[in-house]
């Protein structure tokens, strides 16, 4: 059995259990190892609260056992059998986060008492599905591998329908040179793809994409050398910006920062890109990207004079603040 709570101060007997539990999610597709460490220990505590199991799977109750466990009643189980101090409020969380992918999967049945009771319904029980009860009694016997092999047989992995999924939800952006990306699904990579296609294209003068960094991978497309040669600071620095952009006819290197919810260029920023970007041998052009005029006017008191702004939804304009060009370095 794999270790899936390494960091774990729990007492050896529970953390044993609790791996236990993990090790069976693992094996019928739930991604456990996704999960944060306390989240792993809170999936697998409310999983055996529902099944009734402290240490024996062959205990494990289901629905057609008459055991329906609501929310409010989860908590006080985890908090005896499982070291554990859940506030008595966190019921939600049970529901939400700590139940919610074995729900999704079929494992356990929502309100298994009475299918039609509202999602916020308070009374609303939880319940092990019958064939997953059945499978979990066989834990730690001879007949666990044949019972696995027999439940997993005709039933989707929920790991891998979430690996789809994830993988066709992606948003395709084109560099200027033709190469296609694909960015992860978020307002951020929205406003990213609109730099890329719509901001260059206007005001980057022929400009080529450097560096672009999804938010599910910093480094998704990145030209090492050609930021070498231009002196750029060290790739490995955590002060990277979003995109960066370089024209060969300006010899202007485009600094990008592609604000949704935090992070424009601001007095204190623009200070710390300058003293990294001291040894650049291009022009810098500092821009300041939101997707719209109302996003911006939630941090125009934050950016840096002398630095660019534009937004997705008026793209054929620029602002410019203060200094005597409208547009170029400094």
């Amino acid at each position: 059995m794999k270790d899936y709570l390494p960091e774990s101060a729990k007492g050896r007997a529970v953390k044993k259990v609790l791996n236990e539990a993990l090790d069976i999610l693992t094996a019928v597709g739930i991604p456990v190892e996704g999960e944060p460490l306390r989240r792993r220990e809170r999936m697998a505590a409310c999983m055996m609260a529902v099944a009734g199991v402290t240490k024996k799977w062959s205990e494990a109750k289901s629905a057609e056992d008459g055991r329906h466990l609501k929310t409010r009643d989860v908590i006080p189980f985890v908090n005896k059998h499982f070291e554990e101090s859940i506030s008595s409020g966190s019921y939600d969380d049970v529901r939400r986060k700590d139940l919610k992918l074995a729900v999704v999967a079929g494992l356990i049945l929502n309100s298994g008492d009475n299918p039609g009771r509202a999602t916020n319904d308070p009374t609303r029980g939880y319940a092990l599905a019958p064939d997953f009860a059945a499978l979990i009694r066989t834990y730690g016997t001879p007949a666990w591998a044949k019972s696995l092999l027999a439940f997993n047989k005709n039933r989707p992995s929920l790991a891998e329908a979430l690996l789809r999924k994830r993988e066709i939800e992606r948003i395709p952006v084109t560099l200027p040179g033709g190469r296609k990306l694909e960015l992860s699904l978020g307002k951020h990579n929205e406003l990213q793809k609109a730099i890329i296609e719509e901001f260059l294209p206007r005001w980057g003068y022929g400009a080529e994409v450097l560096y672009v960094g999804d938010t599910a991978n910093k480094l998704l497309h990145i030209e090492r050398d050609r930021l070498k040669e231009l002196g750029f600071f060290e790739l490995s620095h955590d002060e990277l910006p979003d995109v960066i952009a370089y024209s060969k006819a300006k010899n202007w290197l485009y600094v990008i920062e592609a604000v949704h919810s935090a992070g424009p260029i601001s007095e204190l920023r623009l200070m710390e890109l300058k003293k990294l970007l001291a040894g650049c041998k291009a022009g810098i052009v500092y821009v300041t990207a939101f997707l719209t005029r109302k996003d911006h006017a939630r941090y125009a008191d934050q950016i840096a004079f002398e630095t660019e702004v534009w937004t997705a939804d008026r793209p054929d304009h620029l602002q410019h603040l203060n200094g005597p060009r409208f547009l170029g370095p400094y």
